[in-house]
C-alpha cells in the first residue's frame, strides 16, 4: 500500500481520513506548518505527496512533472524523508486532485452550514478537530466490502496507518530568517506590518523569524520581542513594555498612547492598574502619579502577573500609592519558599554563657595589684 496525500487540506488516498486547519495567513509558513500539524494528525509520514503547483512548494513549472521547487519545501521534504508528485497545471490536471477537491466540497456542506460561529482561531482550529473527529465513523460509499461490510473512515485508517513512515524526532522549523531596521518609533516592519521592539534598539538592524502565527525579534542570540503575527497590512503590535524607558521620561504621553489601548484590550492593564494609577493621580499628580504607575510596571518584568496584581489590589485596599511597597508585598506574593523552621528557645540554651566580669579592670584605677 503506498499512501497519497493531497495537502492543502491534507487526505490520505487509500483510508479517506482527513486533516483540517486554519491559518490567519495564506502564506509559506503557514503551508509548512500545516505539514507539521497533519503528520502529527496521522502519526506518520506519508511516502508520496500530491500536490497543486502552488507557490509555496514551486518556483517554476518545467517541463513534464519535472519542477524548480522552493528552498525552504525542499528542506521541509528532507526532514519528513518524503516524495513530491505535483499535477499537471490546468485543465490537464484537474483529474489528479479531484480526491482532495471533492473531500474541500463534502467538509464545507457538512461541518460548515451554517458557517459556526467562534470567537478566535483557536476555537475554529478546535471545532476543525472535533469535526475530524466525527468523520471517522463516516463511510465512504463505492468503497470495497471487507468481510462483509463496508469500513468505516477510521478504521479503513487503522490498515493504512502502519505503511506510513515515522515520524522524526522534531517538528519542521517553518519559520523564516529576516533582518529588519528598527524605525524611531521602535517598530520592524514585517510583511507590511509593524511591530514594537525594545526602544533602545531604535535604529538598529535586527534579526526576525517569522513564523506561521507568531514572529521573534533578537538582538544577538537574545529573544527580545514575541508578537502574534498580524492578520492585516499596515497594522501595529505594540508591547507596552517595549516604551516604558521613554514613558518614565514622558509621563504625559501613557493616557493616550497606542500601546496602553492594545494592552488594555489584551486584558493586560487590569481595574487594580488603573485603580492604583487614578488614587496615585489624585495625590501626587500627573506626571508624579504617572511615573509610580510606571515603576509598577517595570516590576512585570521581574515578577509574576498574578503577583503584581495581587500586590496592587491589597495596595488600593489599604490606599497605598508607593510603587516600592507594592514591589515588596509582590516579591512576598511571590516567593514560594516554605516558612523557616521555628527553633525552641529551649533548644538553645546550650549556647548560654556566664556574664563576664569587669572587676579586673578596677585595678585600672586604683593602682593596686592582687
Amino acid at each position: 500500500m503506498d499512501p497519497v496525500v493531497d495537502v492543502r487540506d491534507a487526505r490520505c488516498s487509500a483510508s479517506g481520513k482527513a486533516f483540517h486547519a486554519v491559518f490567519g495567513n495564506q502564506c509559506g509558513e503557514s503551508f509548512y506548518a500545516g505539514h507539521n500539524l497533519a503528520f502529527a494528525h496521522f502519526g506518520g509520514v506519508p511516502t508520496r505527496i500530491r500536490y497543486d503547483n502552488l507557490k509555496a512548494a514551486v518556483v517554476k513549472v518545467l517541463l513534464g512533472r519535472q519542477r524548480w521547487e522552493n528552498e525552504k519545501f525542499v528542506a521541509l521534504r528532507s526532514h519528513y524523508g518524503f516524495d513530491s508528485f505535483f499535477c499537471q497545471p490546468g485543465p490537464d490536471g484537474a483529474h489528479e486532485k479531484g480526491g482532495v477537491e471533492g473531500e474541500i466540497g463534502r467538509f464545507r456542506r457538512r461541518h460548515l452550514v451554517p458557517v459556526p460561529r467562534v470567537s478566535s482561531l483557536v476555537d475554529l482550529n478546535r471545532f476543525f478537530a472535533d469535526a475530524d473527529a466525527a468523520d471517522d465513523t463516516r463511510v465512504i460509499s463505492g468503497r470495497p466490502m471487507i468481510d462483509g461490510r463496508r469500513l468505516s473512515v477510521g478504521e479503513h485508517f487503522s490498515l493504512e496507518q502502519p505503511h506510513l513512515g515515522p515520524l522524526p524526532d522534531d517538528v519542521f522549523d517553518v519559520m523564516v530568517d529576516l533582518e529588519c531596521r528598527v524605525d524611531h518609533k521602535a517598530r520592524v516592519c514585517v510583511r507590511q506590518a509593524y511591530y514594537s521592539v525594545p526602544a533602545r534598539l531604535s535604529g538598529r538592524k535586527v534579526a526576525v523569524r517569522l513564523g506561521a502565527s507568531h514572529l521573534e525579534v533578537l538582538d544577538g542570540s537574545k529573544v527580545v520581542a514575541r508578537h502574534v503575527r498580524s492578520l492585516h497590512k499596515s497594522t501595529e503590535t505594540l508591547a507596552l513594555d517595549h516604551y516604558l524607558e521613554i514613558l518614565v521620561r514622558k509621563p504625559g504621553a501613557l493616557p493616550g498612547a497606542t500601546a496602553l489601548v492594545q494592552v488594555r484590550a489584551s486584558g493586560g492593564f487590569t481595574p487594580a492598574h488603573q485603580m492604583f494609577w487614578d488614587a496615585a493621580r489624585r495625590r501626587l499628580g500627573d506626571q508624579v502619579g504617572t511615573r509610580a504607575l510606571i515603576d509598577v510596571l517595570l516590576e512585570h518584568r521581574r515578577l509574576p502577573t498574578e503577583s503584581i496584581i495581587a500586590a496592587l489590589e491589597a495596595a488600593n485596599q489599604a490606599g497605598i500609592i508607593d510603587a516600592a511597597v507594592v514591589a515588596v508585598e509582590a516579591r512576598r506574593h511571590a516567593d514560594t519558599r516554605p516558612p523557616a523552621e521555628v527553633i525552641p528557645i529551649g533548644a538553645l540554651s546550650r549556647y548560654d554563657r556566664p556574664a563576664p566580669s569587669v572587676a579586673l579592670y578596677d585595678q585600672l584605677l586604683t593602682g593596686e595589684s592582687r
